[in-house]
C-alpha cells in the first residue's frame, strides 16, 4: 500500500515538485526566458480575449504588441534593447530612402552587419546581456530581410517574373512605421519567433486570418486556439522535463573525455554519439513548441481545417518531431526542423543567388548563427554528407523500390545511417569552440568525411533508367509504407498544408 502511494506520488505532485527542483537550479538566462514565454503566454490569452479584432482597431493592437514586446526586451536584454530599435530602425530608413530596385541588398547587407557585430561581441566577451540578445536580433534580422524582399517582389518586379510562392509573400505597399514596429517587436515573437510573413501577421491584427478559409462542419467562423495550446504545452511540459533529465545523463562534452575514448569500443562511440546529440534536442523542441503555443493562444497560426472539419493551428509550426527523429535522410530531417527558417533561407538567398545556391545558403546560415567555427565546421560538413546523400540515393534507392519489404529494409537502413551521420557532422554545433570541435573529428578520424567524399567522387552523377525499373516502381504505394516514411515526405497527420508552406518545402537548404 504505501509503495504504490509513492508511485501515485511520483506521478502527480510528486514528479511537478522535481520538475521544479530541477527548475530552481536553472542559469538566470534560462530561468528569465521561461519567466518571458511564461508571461507572454498569460498576455497572449488576455490580448485574444479583451483586444479581439471585432472591436477593437487595429492600431491599438499594434501599439498594444509592440508596447509589451519592448517591456519584455527591457525585462530580458535590458539597455541592449537600443540596439534592436536601432537596427530596426535604420532597415526601416532604407526601405524609405533606397530605390525598390535595391532595397532588398541594401536591408541585408545593413542587417547582416548588425547581426554580426552583435555576435562578435557575444564571441569575443562573456557579457551576460550580449549573449541574450543573440537570439532576438537573429530574429528580427530574419524579419528585416524578409520584408525588404517582400516589397521588392511586389513593387519593384513583374508579376509574370515570381514563382507562385514570391506572388503569394508580395508586399505591394510600403508598411507604416507602427506596422512595421509591431511585425518586429510584437510580443508574440520577440524572444524565440517563429518567423512568419508580415502578410500573414497584418492580416491576423487586422482580424482577417480566418477569410478565404473552408468552414468548419460546424460552421464556426472563428475556431478556438484553446484545445491546439493545451495540446502543445502539455508537450513543453513533457520536452522540458526531456531536456533536463538528458542532458545531465548524456553530456555532448563526455564524447572527448580521454577514458572513454581510451576503453569505449566502436559501437559504444557511436551509441554515444546518437545518445549526446539526441539529449540536445529537446531544448529546441520546447523553444519551439512552446513559441507556437504562445502565438496560437492570441489567435495567430491557423491554417484551415483539415477533411474532418477540424481546425488546424500549425501555420507557425516550426518542427516536426517524429519526422525529425524517424528521418532517413539529411532532406527529410531538414524538411521538418526550423521550418520557417528554412523557408526564409530559400526566399532570400538559394532562389536567387545566381552562382552555387546551396553553398551559398550554407554560408548564409553559418553566418546567421554566429561567429564560432563549429558553426561553420558543421555547415561544411553537412553540406559534404548532403551530397553524398544524394549520390547514394540517386544510385542505390531505385533497387529496394520492388517490394514492400526491401523498402523497409532500405528506410530502417537509411535511418540508421542519417541519424549516425548527422550526430557526427553536427557535434561542433554544440561544441562551438574550434579546438574541441576538430579534437572530435580527429577521435573518429575523419572518417565519415572521408567516406562522404569517396562517395561523391566515384558514384555516377546520373544513372541509366531501364523501362522496367520505373514500371515495377510506379506499381508500389510507397505513401507511408513500413514504420518510416519515404525520403522528404512532408504530410502532417490530416492537416492540410496551405499552399505557402507546400511551397516552402521544396529544396529546403541545411539550416538549425
Amino acid at each position: 500500500m504505501g509503495s504504490s502511494s509513492t508511485a501515485a506520488e511520483m506521478e502527480g505532485p510528486g514528479l511537478l515538485l522535481a520538475l521544479m527542483r530541477e527548475l530552481r537550479g536553472l542559469p538566470d538566462k534560462q530561468k528569465d526566458f521561461l519567466i518571458c514565454q511564461l508571461s507572454a503566454l498569460c498576455a497572449a490569452f488576455l490580448f485574444r480575449r479583451y483586444l479581439h479584432p471585432m472591436y477593437t482597431s487595429p492600431a491599438i493592437r499594434h501599439a498594444v504588441a509592440t508596447l509589451l514586446g519592448l517591456y519584455i526586451c527591457m525585462f530580458c536584454f535590458g539597455w541592449y534593447t537600443a540596439l534592436l530599435v536601432g537596427d530596426v530602425l535604420l532597415c526601416y530608413g532604407i526601405l524609405l530612402a533606397v530605390d525598390r530596385k535595391h532595397v532588398h541588398i541594401y536591408s541585408l547587407a545593413a542587417a547582416m552587419c548588425c547581426l554580426v557585430a552583435v555576435q562578435v561581441m557575444y564571441y569575443m566577451g562573456d557579457d551576460k546581456e550580449s549573449s541574450e540578445i543573440t537570439g532576438a536580433i537573429m530574429i528580427i534580422t530574419q524579419k528585416i530581410t524578409r520584408v525588404a524582399f517582400e516589397l521588392h517582389d511586389g513593387t519593384a518586379k513583374m508579376a509574370e517574373s515570381l514563382n507562385p510562392g514570391q506572388k503569394l509573400r508580395a508586399i505591394r505597399r510600403l508598411p507604416g512605421p507602427l506596422e512595421y514596429l509591431s511585425y518586429h517587436f510584437n510580443f508574440l515573437g520577440i524572444v524565440a519567433g517563429p518567423l512568419c510573413s508580415f502578410n500573414d501577421y497584418v492580416a491576423f491584427i487586422g482580424g482577417r486570418c480566418y477569410w478565404n478559409k473552408e468552414k468548419s462542419t460546424s460552421g464556426s467562423l472563428e475556431p478556438s486556439p484553446t484545445s491546439a495550446v493545451m495540446d502543445k504545452l502539455g508537450r513543453c511540459c513533457l520536452l522540458l522535463g526531456l531536456h533536463l533529465t538528458l542532458s545531465k545523463a548524456f553530456p555532448i562534452t563526455y564524447n572527448l573525455d580521454e577514458s572513454f575514448l581510451a576503453t569505449a569500443h566502436l559501437p559504444q562511440r557511436l551509441g554515444y554519439v546518437y545518445l549526446s546529440m539526441l539529449a540536445c534536442r529537446p531544448k529546441y523542441y520546447f523553444l519551439w513548441t512552446m513559441a507556437d503555443a504562445i502565438n496560437n493562444a492570441a489567435g495567430f497560426g491557423f491554417s484551415g481545417y483539415n477533411k474532418d472539419g477540424k481546425p488546424c493551428w500549425d501555420l507557425l509550426t516550426n518542427l516536426n518531431i517524429f519526422r525529425i527523429e524517424t528521418s532517413t535522410s539529411l532532406k527529410m530531417l531538414i524538411d521538418n526542423w526550423n521550418i520557417h527558417t528554412s523557408a526564409w533561407l530559400k526566399e532570400i538567398c538559394y532562389e536567387r543567388c545566381p552562382v552555387h545556391p546551396m553553398l551559398a545558403t550554407f554560408l548564409l546560415s553559418a553566418l546567421w548563427h554566429g561567429v564560432f567555427p563549429g558553426y561553420y565546421l558543421a555547415f561544411l560538413s553537412a553540406l559534404i554528407m548532403s551530397l553524398a546523400g544524394q549520390a547514394v540515393r540517386r544510385n542505390f534507392r531505385h533497387h529496394f523500390l520492388h517490394s514492400v519489404a526491401r523498402k523497409r529494409f532500405y528506410d530502417v537502413l537509411t535511418w540508421m545511417a542519417t541519424q549516425v551521420s548527422i550526430s557526427y557532422t553536427l557535434t561542433p554545433f554544440i561544441l562551438l569552440s574550434l579546438e574541441p570541435s576538430l579534437r572530435f573529428y580527429r577521435s573518429w578520424w575523419y572518417i565519415f568525411h572521408i567516406l562522404a567524399l569517396l562517395l561523391i567522387l566515384l558514384l555516377p552523377q546520373k544513372r541509366v533508367s531501364f523501362p522496367h525499373e520505373s514500371s515495377k516502381a510506379g506499381s508500389l504505394p510507397l505513401g507511408n509504407n513500413g514504420p518510416l516514411h519515404q525520403n522528404g515526405a512532408t504530410a502532417t497527420g490530416n492537416n492540410i498544408d496551405p499552399p505557402e508552406k507546400m511551397l516552402h518545402r521544396q529544396h529546403k537548404p541545411v539550416c538549425l
